[in-house]
């Protein structure tokens, strides 16, 4: 018996002792993995290399998303594709200075495009680029508006044999809900300051309202003529060039029995016609062949930005800092992730700004159609902070910073703008739906007693009462009155000056120039000079400010793609294409899940629904 025992206990210390071993192994290999995957190597760079840039999705100011989910859902390959504008132009800027980079190769078969002020900042950056005398080449098969914008900019511009050159202008089309919400019964009780306000009528109207027809047309074409205009100077082409190509299109690509590549090589709009593997040719003369995949010699614009980051943090050791917050999306309560703005959690990141000594300006890159008033109070009362401390602060406007995103760039020192920037829309409004017509289509009625007239006022499933309506009217003119004072007072002018020019009316940035809703028109680094200049800075280094993360956000940010791809496998599921192409092209989910985020009891809005497509 003892012998057995023995024996069994000798088995068991053997089997711990392998156990032991074998999570001894597997830890080695774990810390093996993430130290390999972690490693800060810079990717090699050939003697002689195109910079190739090849961006997917939209453009955009700031990446979406919680960072480790974006991350973990990259490598599941279930994300909507975006690309960050800030890592294409540090990227196209460091390869100018590279003098084993020659040539910038821009392949747009899967970009979908941004606003115009976006695609002037990467535009921007492939102009220095040209002027540092190297080449640019350009190249795709659907080069729709926004990809225009872009392959324009290059020294050659290369279309597909089956391609062609779409530009169709600018319009602004919405759906209107007021007959389905009647045949349903759902009363969308709205509440509004603002002759101009338009963001309710989709849910109070059936069509386009005069007043939002006349402001619609008037920025849209002050965006299709800055269009024209940077296209027509980019190609060198006549005033009228862009213009007559769009509006003869319909009878010159049948004349030239629908070979639309011909027409836009003849309207001078590309410089010529090749195949994928005939571009490929040219870029291998150009920079020469890779011998192991036989194209040409090439560093992606995602490995190379590590080596403009590397470079751009060398330069900026011991420089004192102009920070830039990025305030990019919807403006909601709370702590919101990067692709939205947090009142809380925006506000954290100007007072970060406010307490580091390095900091000595910011610069709020606003890019954002509003949200909730009271998030936009919490941020502008926090810039006035900042800027009682003595440090100086400059609005860039990009895309769109109108309602909300004006708001937020009120208390600023100076305000930034393309001409083609969407701003104003200073007006308010509250919806507040109400059901009790649709429980009475199915029999269900609701009633009850109250110890007072407010009673149960605000619930769902009653009618809105006239004092409920008094009230909240109130506080949509209070908010109004208060919008109008930040505003007046940032823009030194009187209320009555501001009221003139608001009641929710949106301007394009070369007219909001013209009524002092904005000071300069330019760029990102016109207003990141200007904070310098407010700074009194001449040696300085511009250094984006992010959200600070946890341990595990770094962790999995730091990892290489195929580590996070590893890691991930095991939980991975097979994407649903048509799921993902209903989410991103479904405007009904869209508006519902909009309409469920402006109907929150006791809260106003300012708000703008005012993109150009």
């Amino acid at each position: 018996m003892q012998i057995v025992r023995a024996i069994l206990w000798g088995l068991w210390r053997g089997l711990d002792v392998l156990r032991r071993f074998l999570h001894l192994v597997f830890l080695l290999v774990v810390f093996g993995f993430v130290f390999g995957a972690l490693r800060a190597s810079l990717p090699t760079v050939p003697a002689k290399a195109a910079l190739l840039v090849a961006p997917e999705g939209e453009l955009v100011e700031q990446m979406s998303g919680d960072p480790l989910e974006r991350a973990l859902q990259e490598a599941r390959g279930q994300s909507r594709p975006e690309t960050l504008l800030w890592d294409v132009v540090d990227s196209i800027r460091a390869a100018a200075k590279d003098k084993r980079i020659p040539v910038l190769a821009i392949d747009l078969e899967k970009f979908d495009g941004a606003g115009q002020p976006t695609l002037e900042e990467l535009a921007r950056a492939i102009r220095e680029f040209r002027a540092a005398g190297k080449k640019v080449v350009a190249y795709g098969t659907e080069l729709t508006q926004d990809r225009y914008y872009i392959a324009a900019q290059a020294d050659e511009i290369y279309l597909d044999p089956l391609g062609f050159v779409l530009l169709d202008g600018y319009g602004r089309y919405r759906m209107f809900f007021k007959q389905v919400l009647d045949k349903i019964g759902v009363d969308i009780n709205v509440f509004r300051v603002g002759s101009y306000k338009s963001a309710v009528e989709a849910y109070t109207r059936t069509d386009m309202s005069p007043e939002d027809k006349e402001e619609s047309l008037a920025y849209l074409n002050a965006l299709w003529s800055s269009y024209q205009g940077s296209m027509t100077r980019a190609r060198k082409l006549p005033a009228d060039a862009i213009a007559t190509y769009v509006n003869t299109l319909s009878k010159t690509v049948p004349a030239a029995g629908g070979n639309a590549a011909q027409v836009a090589l003849k309207a001078g709009l590309i410089t010529g016609i090749k195949s994928h593997q005939e571009v490929e040719r040219r870029l291998i003369d150009l920079v020469g062949q890779d011998e192991q995949n036989g194209s040409f010699q090439a560093v992606h614009e995602q490995d190379y930005v590590r080596i403009a980051h590397a470079q751009k943090k060398v330069h900026g050791d011991g420089k004192k800092h102009v920070g830039v917050i990025v305030a990019s999306g919807e403006i909601l309560d709370g702590d919101q992730p990067p692709g939205t703005i947090g009142g809380d959690s925006t506000a954290r990141l100007i007072r970060q700004a406010r307490l580091d000594k390095d900091i000595q300006a910011v610069v709020l890159r606003v890019d954002s159609p509003g949200g909730s008033v009271l998030a936009s109070e919490h941020i502008y009362r926090e810039l006035l902070a900042l800027r009682a401390s003595g440090k100086p602060v400059v609005v860039s406007m990009g895309d769109l910073a109108a309602s909300g995103g004006y708001y937020i760039s009120a208390p600023a020192d100076e305000i930034w703008a393309s001409p083609a920037t969407l701003t104003g829309s200073i007006g308010i409004f509250a919806i507040i739906p109400t059901i009790d017509k649709t429980l009475g289509k199915v029999g269900v009625n609701v009633d009850g007693v109250g110890t007072t007239p407010l009673a149960s006022q605000m619930r769902l499933d009653r009618p809105l009462g006239v004092e409920a309506r008094a009230l909240i009217q109130s506080e949509i003119e209070r908010g109004y009155d208060v919008f109008l004072e930040r505003v007046s007072t940032g823009r030194k002018k009187t209320r009555e000056q501001i009221d003139s020019i608001a009641q929710g009316r949106v301007w394009a940035g070369v007219d909001a120039k013209r009524l002092g809703l904005v000071d300069g028109l330019g760029s990102f680094d016109d207003a990141a000079k200007a904070a310098a200049r407010h700074a009194k800075l001449t040696d300085y280094e511009v250094v984006f400010m992010e959200p600070e993360l946890s341990w595990a956000q770094e962790l999995v940010l730091q990892m290489k793609t195929r580590a996070v791809k590893a890691l991930v496998s095991v939980s991975s599921s097979t994407p649903n294409p048509l799921a993902q192409m209903a989410q991103r092209f479904d405007p009904l989910t869209r508006e519902v899940e909009r309409l469920s985020r402006f109907t929150e009891p006791n809260r106003v809005y300012a708000y703008c629904f005012c993109r150009a497509e």
